[in-house]
């Protein structure tokens, strides 16, 4: 019996010393940043893609060699600024043809005319039959015929000469040309160059209907607005400058997805937001008010819920169950179980046990 209660007493003296030892190992380390209260807006967020206003393959309508390109692949363009010349020598040729042509079909309604006033007089004075004036009419009108054949035969002749340049139909950005100087080219050789208009420039994503019935909602009450309501984020991680107005909502809903394309308005002035670009959409869903949040990271989940390590009296953390409203912007906005001001754990947390004694310092080391 005596020597049971020796090992009695040497265990706990055993336990004793371990856990003195515990407290003299080092403390860990952690970061830890106070809930304030923030205005942060509900938003959402969206895989998009990027959607030139528009778009234009530069085809050859006449055929010829070309004699110069006006552009260097890449350049922002001018509308009506020349980007091809075609050779002109044929076509100007034939513009003095028809020139010509019509002149000599002028002349001969002319004389024409002449023939048949001159009939109507005779047959006016019964010095002519009928039948010769009958004849005389019929010639001025063919000849007139003529002159309108002629006509639209110029007409078609300045035509394919002005078809001999190929200008910008708006300002843009321009690709690569497909020909080089000299090349023999046509409408069968196909797109010369593309012009892309980037300025403005769309964005294009799918919004779940339960989402946009709630943003439509919040536009109704007031709380929301169309414009200024979307911005994006670049494939490097950047936030783009300018904000951008939604101007597009379609009608149908996919049925796949259940969502509904919507297209949002951006202005690009330095054209740095590119045709095609796959981007992320975030549409703000609500005005900004004061709510008490805390970064993300510092929230946890079991099974029992969410959680947080809040650093308590004599820096010793202690869990707290939270409820958590929605999540935006990087924060967590707090429906209960936090007060502002109170220090929640955000770096180092996988160190640290409730209960634990720990050193903690603000972000950013301030």
């Amino acid at each position: 019996m005596l020597g049971r209660q020796v090992r009695l007493v040497a265990g706990v003296a055993l336990l004793l010393c371990s856990g003195a030892y515990a407290q003299q190992g080092p403390v860990p380390a952690v970061v830890a940043v106070p809930a304030e209260i923030m205005e942060l807006a509900e938003t959402a967020t969206f895989n998009g893609r990027l959607d030139a206003d528009r778009r234009v393959a530069l085809v050859a309508r006449v055929g010829g060699t070309l004699e110069e390109i006006g552009f260097a692949p890449g350049d922002q363009v001018e509308e009506g600024q020349l980007l091809f010349r075609i050779e002109q020598a044929l076509y100007a040729t034939a513009v003095k043809e028809a020139e010509g042509a019509l002149r000599g079909a002028e002349a001969a309604r002319d004389r024409a005319r002449l023939e048949r006033d001159r009939q109507a007089e005779l047959v006016a004075r019964q010095a002519a039959a009928q039948a010769v004036l009958d004849n005389a009419e019929a010639e001025l009108a063919s000849r007139e015929a003529d002159i309108m054949r002629l006509s639209a035969a110029l007409d078609r002749a300045r035509l394919n000469l002005s078809y001999t340049e190929i200008t910008a139909p708006f300002a843009g950005r321009i690709g690569t040309s497909a020909v080089d100087v000299g090349a023999l080219i046509g409408p069968e050789v196909g797109a010369l160059a593309t012009l892309t208009q980037l300025d403005p420039i769309h964005a294009e994503f799918p919004v779940p209907t339960a989402v946009l019935r709630d943003y439509n909602d919040r536009i109704a009450a007031g709380e929301a607005s169309k414009l200024q309501a979307v911005t994006l984020q670049l494939a490097n991680g950047s936030t783009y400058a300018l904000p951008g107005d939604v101007d597009f909502v379609d009608s149908a809903v996919s049925a796949g997805t259940d969502s509904v394309i919507t297209r949002a308005r951006f202005d690009n002035p330095e054209g740095s937001l590119r045709d095609g670009e796959l981007v992320r959409v975030t549409l703000t869903a609500n005005k900004p008010k004061g709510e008490l949040a805390v970064p993300q990271q510092a929230v946890q989940r079991d099974v029992q819920g969410a959680f947080v390590l809040v650093v308590g009296e004599g820096n010793v953390a202690e869990q707290r169950r939270v409820t958590i409203a929605r999540s935006t912007q990087g924060h967590a906005v707090i429906a209960e179980g936090l007060s502002e001001g109170e220090r929640v754990i955000t770096e180092g947390i996988n160190k640290v046990r409730p209960g634990a004694v720990v050193d903690a310092a603000p972000a950013g080391g301030g």
